[in-house]
């Protein structure tokens, strides 16, 4: 009997998107029919006149035809999406179908995959090498099709060799190709795991037929190993110790370096006749006290010869700019920018600095006037002038002390719970380059938020800022007196810089790849001079050398008054017997 109460109900496997789509497609045609049969569902009362029942139909048709168009709109809306999902089920399926060609492949053939700074994008690019020929390049007849920044139309070639040999050369004399961090002068051959830089962009890792090198071991190559080998080979050795500052700086390097070799190919290809260089600056180089090494990014303008210090995250906002200009360039669109959005452009009017001086502040710790004559260093370490600064302690009202007021302590410990009061004092620089105008001085003392800045003077190697603040510590404390002792005040020297007229008459008629080159010339044939040809080492503790001899004649002449105060007190008393 229970059996016989089970009852068997078909039901049709349909998709949910498709029976959405015959239910709006059914309700549009029973409302098309309804207003072709003139059927009303609107009731109509007793008493209406023709013309209330007229508009009232008129109505509910206009409110049909809504619905109506109301649904045409969500079928047409659902249709899209279905085909938009159908569509993209379609490329993943073939998507899938490829890679499942391309793994099969990798088995049997020699092939290029991709390396990414994103390492979940590294090998999802894969280039099969077949026998004889592959021709690398942005032609469109290529074997490989690679595009972007100083990719060459024929760039590369890589041969298979009958006996599995794989040799790579240069498809023309200007194609750029480093083979494990080193330029690919002639042919060379290709060995598992090797690292291929095609252009600035392009890394890829050579890699043999999975049955060639089953059963070896081999270690993942991945994107930071190679760009720390090429940065090595390039002369920029990252550090290998284990501090955060070193793994902040060698984070910093591989962000940039890669970033700098594009800007310049793009540079090039544009001729923007702009050259960028990677440089490390000290924390003292920037007006920094304390802090780690920093990387920054100079940018040369070729024609004129002015240079510019950008921060990292100034240059990486501007590459992508330049990215950008660059597709739109081998898209064939308006790619050029206004200057005043044009990234490979900087303001002349833009100050820079020229360098930097430290100024020690321990006499002060002593109640010891400084007056000396300071270099003027900058990033390179070369000295670019002098500076004639005094830093003296003084009376609560400006009035400097002297000798006779005796003011010298012993023990700084001393000066715990008194009142300090010194004046800075600037009176000029000497030796500017000429290259440089509107010349002035910043610094800051102890915990100021902004610069103390001298007047601007303009149009002379040799500017005088006759320029003096007073500073109060009131009172003195452990936290003050620790930085008296161990700190000194950072003094930038900033400028305009002039447009070389010289340079500009040289680079009239020459392309940016020209200029740069030239420029790469000169500076190999300076670092085989010793880097510097007017500039000299500066020892960096110098300043701080000078600032102990100072205290070292100050506590002499005060043993010597001392001494001379004894023996005038054991004349008198010899006097007196």
């Amino acid at each position: 009997d229970r059996a016989k109460q089970i009852k068997t109900v078909a039901t049709i496997n349909e998709d949910p998107t498709e029976t959405l789509i015959r239910e709006l497609r059914a309700e549009n045609d029973r409302l098309k029919k309804m207003i072709e049969r003139g059927v009303m569902n609107v009731p109509i009362k007793p008493g209406m006149t023709d013309d209330e029942v007229v508009r009232r139909r008129s109505r509910w048709e206009e409110e049909m035809k809504a619905a109506m168009a109301e649904n045409e709109r969500e079928l047409q809306q659902i249709k899209q999406s279905y085909e938009e999902k159908l569509r993209q089920a379609r490329q993943a399926q073939k998507a899938d179908a490829e890679r499942a060609r391309l793994e099969e492949l990798k088995k049997q053939h020699p092939h290029l995959s991709n390396l990414n700074f994103d390492p979940q994008l590294s090998g999802k690019i894969l280039h099969i090498l077949k026998k004889g020929a592959n021709r690398i390049g942005k032609e469109d007849n290529a074997d490989i099709l690679l595009l972007g920044p100083s990719i060459q139309e024929n760039h590369a070639i890589i041969h298979v060799q009958e006996l599995d040999q794989v040799i790579i050369e240069k498809g023309c004399p200007e194609a750029r190709i480093l083979l494990n961090g080193e330029p690919v002068t002639s042919q060379s051959v290709l060995s598992h795991n090797d690292r291929i830089m095609f252009g600035t962009t392009q890394l890829y890792v050579y890699e043999e037929s999975e049955n060639t090198i089953r059963g070896r071991k081999y270690p993942e190559v991945t994107y930071e190993m190679a760009q720390e080998e090429i940065a090595a080979k390039a002369g920029i050795n990252l550090s290998e110790d284990n501090s955060r500052e070193s793994a902040l700086l060698n984070k910093d390097l591989l962000e940039v370096l890669p970033g700098v070799e594009v800007a310049n190919s793009i540079s090039e290809e544009l001729d923007k006749r702009v050259r960028f260089e990677i440089m490390l600056v000290s924390p003292q180089m920037i007006g920094k006290s304390t802090g780690r090494t920093e990387v920054y990014v100079k940018m040369k303008n070729l024609d004129t010869r002015q240079e510019y210090e950008w921060p990292k995250q100034k240059f990486l906002n501007r590459l992508y700019v330049m990215k950008e200009m660059y597709q739109n360039y081998e898209s064939e669109e308006d790619w050029d920018l206004p200057p005043e959005m044009d990234p490979f452009l900087e303001d002349p009017d833009t100050e820079v600095r020229i360098g930097t001086v430290q100024v020690y502040l321990q006499p002060l710790s002593f109640m010891v006037e400084l007056k000396e004559q300071l270099e003027i260093i900058n990033y390179k370490g070369a000295e670019v002038g002098i500076i004639n600064v005094e830093v003296c302690p003084c009376t609560d009202d400006g009035k400097e002390y002297t000798e006779q007021d005796d003011q010298f302590v012993e023990s700084p410990n001393e000066l715990i719970g008194r009142n300090l009061h010194f004046i800075v004092r600037i009176n000029g620089c000497r030796g500017i380059p000429s290259r440089f105008t509107d010349v002035n001085c910043k610094y800051r003392v102890y915990l100021d938020e902004s610069d103390t800045v001298t007047e601007t003077v303009s149009d002379t190697s040799n500017p005088d800022f006759h320029h003096q603040k007073m500073f109060s510590f009131t009172p003195v404390t452990r936290q003050v007196l620790s930085y008296l002792k161990d700190g000194f005040v950072v003094i930038q020297v900033w400028g305009k810089q002039k447009p070389r007229k010289s340079a500009m008459a040289k680079a009239k008629g020459r392309s940016t790849k020209q200029m740069i080159q030239e420029d790469l010339l000169n500076q190999t044939s300076r670092l085989m001079n010793g880097f510097r040809i007017n500039g000299r080492n500066v020892d960096p503790n110098k300043q701080s050398m000078i600032v102990e001899l100072l205290l070292m004649k100050k506590q002499q002449q005060r043993h010597q008054q001392r001494l001379e105060n004894i023996g005038h007190l054991v004349d008198i008393a010899e006097n007196r017997k």
